[in-house]
């Protein structure tokens, strides 16, 4: 019984702590995470229909603006190097029904600094020929910069994206 308990609790647990330090937003809404201006902006909305069914589809832009004097990097040591927390925040619609292959959530993501590589190798004739190809030196957010990113949300007619923003750093 005691098992059962905790399989039972420890997903509600889980839950509760991803969305502890999640914001809600609305459209036009700016929110200030840790020296990062987060805002949420409703660009476009259109009735649809799918499945016999009415939504509403929302075309929305978040971005995110370091108003600190932190620069956020990850400096990459050896390539191939897989990087998986390049995130700096996170919006999620909370109502959003993900039809029609549809967005749920927006996560904005730091900038890549592209470098570019000389290499030298022989072709299938024996020549040796030099290429250039660029390569990921590092992911950065700098002090003023923004990133923007759009999507679409579809949600049941009638009803506003339901937003929610979390930090990511």
């Amino acid at each position: 019984m005691k098992n059962l308990t905790f399989l039972l609790l420890f997903p509600v647990v889980i839950f509760w702590g991803i969305n502890v330090h999640a914001q809600k937003i609305s459209d036009g809404q700016t929110v200030d995470m840790n020296g990062m201006a987060v805002t949420f902006t409703i660009l476009n909305k259109e009735s649809v229909e799918s499945g016999g069914k009415s939504y509403d589809r929302y075309k929305v832009s978040a971005s995110v603006k370091n108003t600190s004097d932190k620069a956020y990097n990850i400096r990459l040591s050896a390539f191939p190097q897989i990087v998986s927390n390049i995130g700096l925040v996170e919006l999620d619609c909370i109502n959003a029904t993900g039809a029609r292959l549809t967005s749920k959530k927006i996560e904005l993501k730091m900038k890549a600094q592209m470098i570019n590589v000389t290499y030298s190798a022989y072709d299938k004739s024996g020549k040796l020929i030099t290429s250039t190809i660029p390569v990921t030196g590092s992911y950065y957010f700098d002090p003023g910069d923004t990133i923007n990113d759009n999507a679409i949300f579809i949600v049941p007619q009638g009803e506003k994206p339901d937003v929610s923003v979390r930090s990511m750093k």
